[in-house]
């Protein structure tokens, strides 16, 4: 098993860490762009967006983080939680960090009110949010289009 994972907030002017773990996973070591980077620590300022940390130990490394993000559903009257990611890194896979980390999104939402929520993922990361207690949602597919933006 191992040491115990710790699973912190990180403040707005705590990003950097988190957000190279991010960096190395979903853009390929490309950093994150300033002006994105900022509009981040905005989301988190405000409470819309909420970055987990997890250190196998005190003030280490991240070895794994998580991205939250709460939004209101109009037609339910509350708001539903979404992770909008979350990434182990290689070397701290399967010694729970990545359980730690829901933990901590599930307390998170407990602490807001929130009881919903959803994760949208790829086939390979399937079985472990399985293997946490989330569900397939029946009747639900996920449609995508981008917008071209006038620069």
């Amino acid at each position: 098993a191992g040491a115990r994972i710790e699973v912190r907030l990180t403040a707005p002017d705590g990003l950097a860490e988190p957000l190279s773990l991010l960096e190395e996973f979903s853009r390929n070591g490309e950093p994150v762009p300033p002006s994105l980077a900022r509009r981040l620590a905005r989301a988190v300022e405000a409470g819309d967006v909420e970055v987990l940390a997890a250190r196998a130990e005190p003030g280490g490394t991240p070895v794994g983080v998580a991205v939250l993000a709460f939004r209101l559903n109009v037609p339910a009257g509350a708001f539903f939680a979404s992770i909008e990611d979350l990434y182990i890194s290689p070397e701290a896979r399967s010694r729970g960090a990545g359980r730690a980390l829901i933990e901590a999104v599930e307390a998170r939402c407990r602490a807001r009110g929130v009881s919903y929520v959803e994760v949208q993922t790829d086939e390979e990361a399937a079985p472990f949010y399985e293997a946490c207690g989330y569900e397939p949602e029946t009747g639900v597919r996920v449609l995508s289009r981008s917008v071209v933006l006038d620069c």
